[in-house]
Parts: C-alpha cells; structure tokens; sequence
C-alpha cells in the first residue's frame, strides 16, 4: 500500500468545546466534526477508497473506516466505539463512532498535543441556570491560528472569541492567558452598540446611553437597552 500522507487539520477545520467551567473561567476542548473526516478522507484516499459501517457489540455501537490497499487487494481496518450524545442517541453515537475511528486512522490525532487551554471569563460571559455555571451561548470561542512542527505536534495556537478578541495564545511551549475584562461602554460614538449592549452591566448600559444621545430616537437602540435592562433586573444586578 502506498503511503499517503494525512495533512494535519487547519484553524478552521478545528472546533473548541467547553469541558468545564468555573466562575473564574473556563477549560476548552479541541475536537473535529464528522464532516472534516469526511472531506480529509475523500482528499486523501479518493471518493472509493474508503468505506464505512457500524455494527453493535456487546450492546456497544462501533465504527470500522476501511482504506483500500491496492498492493494486498484488500481493505484495512480500523475500529472505535461511541458514545451517546446528550441530543441525540443513535445519531450522536454513530458519529462518535466515525470520528474515534478516523482518529485511528490518524485524522486529528494531532490535536491531542494540544496545549491545556483555559480561557478566563468576565462576569459578563456567564450565567446561572439551575444552580449552575453556564457560559451563555452570545459568546463563541474559535481557533484563529495553528502551526505544527515535523512530528506534526501543535507549536503554536491562538484562540479568539466571537468579537475578534485574543483570549489564548500558546507559543513554543509558553502559554499567554489574556486577562477578561468586563465590558463597560465605548466612551464615544458607540457605532457597535449593538455588540456591547447584550453583554454589558449596569454601568455599561448608562454610559452607552449617556455618550450616545443622538441615538435617543433610534428605536432598535432603545430596544435593545430596555431588554438588557430587564434581564439586569431579572438577575438582580440592577
């Protein structure tokens, strides 16, 4: 079988997931969908050179993702099993399944010389639900950089969050955590209040309004503010 190589996965092929969260910050998780396997499978072995099925074991779903080799004229295998997603059951471990088996094949497997990434949090990017910590979903974290070296280990990795702010950074085995800071108020001409209002405090919200009169009319402005303002007051923080 000739030797192909898996290229590793691309800043945007990488995806980050909340593992656990305080209410000083967060631990965040790299992993690759289903769809990527896919798309690096297809480039690497072609569109007929691979093939997939799941079969059950032990009351356990499985996965086996076969390459072709054409010098033996025969599939090699390689097999993992899920586990069940919190949505949905048999859909979620079928794909579980694929991607365990694609990390076996070798796709992603450099993201387990990940760095541990912990991304600290302002009070503004969190919420309380049932007696727990959540961090609220206006607030996105993505993979904005990644170099690898030889041995295709992670080198170099930055984080950033929806609004384009660096929150980690990670060079030649240095980690940079950047602090989180509250969002107050754009002091003049708040020409992107319509990011800063949903996730500001008390004080944010008045200075917003106080530097930005000429908004005064403009009713998505103000109903933007009389929103945040009653969800302030719904968590007593008003």
């Amino acid at each position: 079988m000739e030797k192909k190589s898996i290229r590793p996965l691309t800043a945007d092929e990488i995806d980050c997931r909340v593992q656990s969260i305080t209410k000083k910050g967060c631990v965040l998780l790299l992993y690759k969908d289903a769809r990527c396997d896919m798309r690096i499978l297809d480039e690497t072995f072609g569109i007929c050179g691979w093939q997939r099925r799941h079969e059950v074991i032990n009351e356990n779903l499985f996965c086996t993702v076969s390459i072709w080799d054409e010098n033996k004229n025969a599939w090699v295998d390689k097999q993992d099993v899920g586990v069940e997603s919190n949505t949905e059951k048999q859909k979620g471990e079928a794909s579980d399944s694929f991607k365990r088996a694609c990390f076996n094949v070798g796709i992603g497997r450099e993201l387990y010389t990940a760095p541990f990434v912990y991304i600290l949090l302002s009070d503004t990017e969190m919420e309380e639900y049932n007696g727990k910590i959540k961090l609220k979903v206006s607030v996105k974290f993505k993979v904005s950089a990644i170099e690898y070296n030889e041995a295709k280990e992670i080198v170099k990795l930055k984080i950033i969050d929806n609004k384009g702010t660096v929150r980690f950074e990670y060079s030649n085995g240095k980690l940079k955590t950047v602090e989180a800071k509250t969002i107050e108020a754009k002091p003049k001409n708040a020409d992107n209040w319509d990011i800063l209002i949903p996730d500001c405090n008390k004080i944010g919200l008045l200075e917003i309004v106080k530097n930005n009169p000429e908004l005064k009319n403009n009713k998505d402005f103000q109903k933007a503010c009389n929103k945040r303002k009653l969800e302030l007051i719904e968590n007593a923080q008003w």
